[in-house]
């Protein structure tokens, strides 16, 4: 794991408590794009409680939160799949 990838996983456990965590570093798929030299790509998939009763966008909002300052110096580019653990059971069983 990348430290930048560690460090977003720390900020996202901290903030957010997920029972399931996976950070993907995606940067490589896009070098050479022109943003890419400021901060690297990166999909999160997260179930956790916090997001109960949330919408999409306020778990995005969420997870934004969590890594804010990180967001055009380490994160160029941040995918997000989140779910609470009851829907996450469901799309798994």
């Amino acid at each position: 794991m990348s430290d930048r990838a560690a460090l977003i996983e720390h900020r996202l456990r901290t903030a957010l408590a997920p029972e399931r965590l996976v950070i993907v570093d995606d940067s490589a798929a896009h070098a050479g794009h022109a943003g890419a030299r400021d901060g690297g790509h990166f999909t999160v998939q997260i179930v956790s409680a916090a997001f109960a009763g949330q919408t999409p966008i306020q778990r995005h909002r969420l997870v934004h939160g969590a890594v804010a300052d990180l967001m055009h110096r380490e994160i160029h580019a941040l995918s997000i799949r989140a779910w609470t653990p009851e829907e996450a059971f469901l799309a798994n069983p």
